[in-house]
């Protein structure tokens, strides 16, 4: 862990900040005076290198930022309760100020290198989803409780009929076309529903992506929902955003046209292009508008607005259909208090379970 700590009016902890979108968000964090004076968490799984997120914090404008970077392995559940049990601890002895926002950023889109973690979870619904529903639920002792906000950020990905996906046929058959199947999550869970033995690794990466940022999507509705009734904790809020495709290393297993012509070149090119078309939420993004929209939310004067929202950039949206269902919600969060063996000591959250 590298650290320049000190007093200040709030914590702000962004998972997977040495990646593409983390380190927009960062330098817009620490460029901007009034976001610059909160303390900041930065996590990459390896905080030793995290050489992208070292040169974000190495500008002039970051030098009296005061800030951390620490190692979590999202894909690791010992990771995720180590580091949140550090940080209760510094929060509860007073040696680090109230978390005001937790931006649950990190992902792991396979494309179709589909591996597994040493708890035997498919490597992309634990990286991306689970080790962010846990360490969110551990972290509520930390949170700020009149201002504290849970940010999610979801995407395209995990709407079975976002116009994008017509591109690739990703769920051109129907039978994929629902995600969350049955009265349990085990199949997504262990990467068997969309496996590589059931379609292109291409084709079946990208339905397991959309997966596990469905059930963050799920977690977002349910968290605020058990949020607004738990005494201690209802004044804390959870917003969900979608940042748009942007020119990021998420792709960096994909094929050789996506990770080294698509993202890199095509994608670039096309974002200001459709941000002058006056298209308030275009397809392709420049990572500092969605930086912006992103701190936006996190940041936004009216909790109310966005409490338990969805948002495409800086419009509100409607979640799909799917992940708005109460009982698959149930079901998602019954299974992750199951997979990450959550006991009513591991958080303040009344209704837990």
């Amino acid at each position: 862990m590298t650290t320049t700590t000190r007093p200040g009016s709030g914590s702000v902890l962004i998972t997977g900040a040495n990646g593409g979108f983390g380190c927009g968000i960062v330098s817009k964090m620490v460029s901007t005076p009034e976001l610059a004076v909160y303390h900041g968490i930065y996590t990459t799984r390896d905080g030793s290198s995290a050489p992208a997120l070292k040169t974000a914090l190495a500008s002039a404008t970051a030098k009296s930022h005061s800030h951390e970077v620490l190692s979590l392995d999202l894909s690791r559940l010992a990771s995720v309760r180590e580091v949140a049990a550090g940080i209760n601890a510094r929060v509860a002895s007073g040696k680090l100020p109230p978390i005001r926002a937790l931006i649950l950023n990190a992902a792991y889109n396979d494309l179709g290198q589909q591996a597994f973690t040493e708890d035997g979870f498919d490597m992309g619904f634990a990286a991306t989803y689970l080790g962010h529903w846990l360490l969110t639920l551990l972290l509520l002792q930390s949170m700020d409780r009149q201002h504290g906000r849970v940010v999610v950020v979801g995407g395209s990905s995990y709407d079975v009929h976002h116009p994008i996906h017509k591109l690739g046929g990703y769920y051109k058959d129907k039978k994929w076309q629902t995600l969350i199947n049955g009265d349990s999550i085990d199949a997504v869970a262990e990467g068997t529903w969309s496996s590589n033995n059931d379609d292109a690794p291409s084709k079946a990466g990208v339905r397991r992506y959309g997966a596990a940022k469905m059930c963050a999507v799920m977690m977002l509705l349910e968290l605020q929902k058990r949020l607004d009734a738990d005494p201690a904790l209802s004044s804390l809020s959870v917003v969900g955003i979608d940042p748009g495709s942007m020119a990021t290393g998420i792709v960096r297993r994909g094929d050789w046209f996506t990770r080294t012509v698509l993202f890199p070149v095509v994608v670039p090119a096309l974002a200001p292009v459709m941000a002058w078309s006056g298209n308030p939420t275009p397809t392709f993004r420049s990572v500092s508008r969605s930086a912006d929209d992103l701190l936006s939310a996190a940041f936004d004067s009216d909790p109310a607005r966005l409490r338990g929202r969805y948002l495409d950039g800086s419009q509100l949206k409607d979640v799909s259909p799917e992940a708005a269902d109460e009982a698959k919600r149930a079901v998602v969060w019954r299974d992750s208090v199951k997979y990450t063996h959550l006991t009513s000591g591991d958080t303040m959250l009344v209704n837990w379970a």
